[in-house]
């Protein structure tokens, strides 16, 4: 298991703490999914995170 899958896991598992229920619930564990994916993506290596804030410098400047 890789740290992109670990850490999409343990955000699914604190977003099901956080939440018990309804819409709501499932807005708050896709938020923390989406964060625990991007944390392991960067431990990884697979993301960038300085292209990133690069990338909307330059678009922020035209």
């Amino acid at each position: 298991m890789n740290a992109t899958t670990l850490c999409l896991a343990v955000g699914l598992a604190l977003g099901f703490a956080a939440a018990f229920g309804g819409f709501g619930a499932f807005t708050i564990v896709a938020l923390f999914g989406l964060v625990g994916l991007a944390v392991g993506r960067w431990l990884d290596g697979d993301l960038d995170i300085g292209a990133i804030v690069r990338s909307a410098q330059r678009r922020g400047r035209r």
